[in-house]
């Protein structure tokens, strides 16, 4: 090739990236530049060695600029006698620390329209910053990846690497066959050169990765604030945006040294895990702790409201939303809240419901109020056709559908398991005369945003597929009939709802009521035999307070022995209070026998 990236190049499915057939090494002349960005904090004598090979490079010398970062060595970093003729030592600005801070230095300083970005402690054989090159040439959304093995490192002079390199063997200076191969090279093979991988971005670890200078700005660089996992927290992004992760094997390289990981891997993971928690969204495997929010939500749920919205319906869905099954997820209202002034309004407002919805989810920090004129939002978001931003990456699925159709509890869980399912980019569910809901995949609209499409579904169907499906897939209303159908039969088998076919208890008011009304219609018959009714009355009271005194001296005992076992205060349901209970029960009955014998005795 003799030219810049080609032009129309053939679209990608998924990250299959067949469609691309890079030019043979050494068949081939680069016209783009490359910025080598290498940030260091010490380590001078490895940054000797990988300098000397960078001087040995088959890629255009006028083509291609180190810039190297000393992020706060002591002593500073210096020049070696043996390094590149574009090979500079910038320091990192001001304001931060670290190899995130160091790598957007280098990047903001960069004038190559590549950015390759390469650790200070890696040997890069003769061919390595061609071979990835090569493919920037042919597509400008391309991550392209090199090869690497660990090495436990030699007495070496930065002479002899050169000299190595130039020859086009590294295994002059290094024992290959007894490095340590990478685990991520496994995964590459596994995946057929991560064509079929569906997350490719777990192997973009960072030691040696190159792409188009404004990719890199594009999707804000390195994150400062991320110190351990910066690397595929970057990939993550890069994802989203829509790239191409393409590995080079042809671009080989030794690492020096063993990495920390791999002495104490637990440690390693148990120290990546809350930075890529907050931020990777897909690593749902990170997200299991309850009633969290997290820094990037999982989902965007997008609702227009237009001018006059019905304040019940938007505050539904948006309760819905943030109730259902997945937690993790932020809310949109599209409308024109740049009309609402900060004047006194008028008794007859005409955005009045407006206005009160503002008010109602102003303080939300899960609900975002974006206008549809220019796509401003409380959140900061700018950008983006009818008020919303182009697309919502990092996060990595955006919902968009009526406000009169509320989400069910888990219509966003099942749509999305749909689409893993066969990885479409987009699902368009059919609600009827409310209108279609969609589910589109970030990284498939970022892709067409890449391609430059004017047809963004057209472009997703070419790149990921476009499902489709219908409501009762996502929003089961058998479900809900099923579950208003047993709640019936439960109140027409009881009477009112509660356990199937359990009989109901008569009340204890209706029972009372009852014997009031017995005893009310022998009293004036008993009244009218005083001498008669009392003497059972009063024989039924006497032994009625006898049983009485009996059941409360054995709930006494009962209690006394239960203290002096060290036993927990009684229940309600303790032997004295039962017999008790028993006892003046009886002694009712007794009564009210003896009451209608003497009250139906002849004279």
């Amino acid at each position: 090739m003799t030219d810049g990236a080609a032009a129309g190049p053939p679209p990608i499915r998924h990250n299959d990236h067949s469609p691309l057939t890079p030019p043979a090494l050494g068949a081939w002349e680069p016209s783009l530049p490359v910025s080598v960005v290498i940030p260091a904090r010490g380590g001078q004598h490895r940054l000797d060695l990988a300098l000397a090979a960078l001087a040995a490079q088959s890629y255009p010398a006028h083509l291609m600029e180190v810039i190297v970062v000393d992020d706060g060595s002591d002593p500073p970093l210096r020049l070696p006698e043996i390094a590149p003729p574009g090979a500079r030592i910038e320091p990192a600005a001001p304001g931060g620390w670290g190899i995130a801070h160091a790598v957007n230095t280098g990047a903001a300083r960069a004038g190559g329209e590549i950015v390759q970005r390469l650790d200070s402690d890696m040997v890069v054989c003769r061919e390595h910053i061609e071979a990835l090159a090569r493919w920037h040439h042919l597509a400008g959304y391309v991550v392209a990846i090199g090869a690497k093995r660990f090495v436990e490192e030699p007495v070496l002079s930065p002479g002899e690497v050169h000299d190595a390199v130039r020859a086009g063997s590294l295994g002059e200076v290094f024992d290959l066959s007894a490095a340590q191969a990478s685990s991520t090279e496994q995964t590459i093979a596994r995946t057929n050169g991560l064509r079929t991988s569906r997350n490719p971005y777990h192997v973009c670890t960072g030691p040696t990765v190159s792409l188009r200078r404004e990719v890199f700005h594009a999707v804000g660089g390195f994150d400062p604030a991320v110190l351990r996992g910066e690397d595929t927290e970057f990939a993550y992004r890069l994802a989203a945006h829509g790239v191409v992760f393409v590995p080079d094997m042809d671009a080989q390289a030794v690492h020096l040294g063993i990495p920390a990981q791999r002495l104490d891997r637990e440690r390693a993971v148990r120290t990546v895990a809350p930075y890529l928690a907050q931020r990777v969204p897909l690593r749902r495997d990170l997200r299991k702790d309850p009633g969290r929010q997290w820094l990037v939500p999982y989902v965007e749920i997008v609702f227009r409201l237009g001018e006059d919205p019905d304040p019940g319906r938007v505050r539904a869905a948006v309760g819905a939303a943030l109730s259902g099954s997945l937690p993790d997820v932020v809310v949109t209202l599209v409308a024109p809240w740049s009309k609402l002034s900060e004047n006194r309004p008028g008794p007859d407002d005409p955005l009045f419901e407006l206005r009160l919805l503002r008010e109602h989810f102003a303080h939300d920090r899960r609900v975002r109020l974006t206008d549809e004129g220019d796509g401003t939002s409380a959140a900061g978001g700018v950008g983006g056709v009818g008020g919303i931003t182009a697309t919502p990456a990092p996060i990595p699925f955006r919902y968009t559908g009526p406000v009169s159709v509320p989400l069910g509890r888990d219509s966003l869980e099942r749509m999305i398991a749909a689409m893993q399912d066969d990885r479409s980019g987009m699902l368009v569910v059919d609600l009827g005369e409310d209108g279609p809901a969609t589910l589109v995949r970030t990284e498939a609209l970022g892709r067409a945003l890449l391609l430059g499409a004017t047809d963004v579904t057209a472009s997703i169907e070419a790149t990921h597929g476009v499902r489709h499906g219908a409501r009762a897939d996502f929003w089961p209303a058998k479900d809900r009939k099923d579950r208003k159908d047993q709640k019936a039969q439960k109140t027409e088998s009881t009477g009112r709802p509660g356990r199937p076919g359990r009989p109901e208890k008569p009340a204890q008011g209706a029972r009372a009521a009852q014997a009031t009304r017995a005893e009310k219609a022998v009293q004036p018959e008993a009244a009218a035999q005083p001498g008669r009714a009392a003497r059972p009355e009063k024989a039924a009271k006497t032994a009625e307070t006898a049983q009485t005194d009996k059941a409360a001296e054995a709930g006494k005992a009962a209690k006394t022995g239960q203290a002096a076992s060290g036993g927990a205060r009684p229940s309600a349901r303790v032997p004295g209070r039962a017999a008790s209970a028993a006892a003046r029960r009886r002694n009712w009955r007794r009564n009210w026998r003896s009451l209608l014998r003497s009250t139906l005795r002849p004279d």
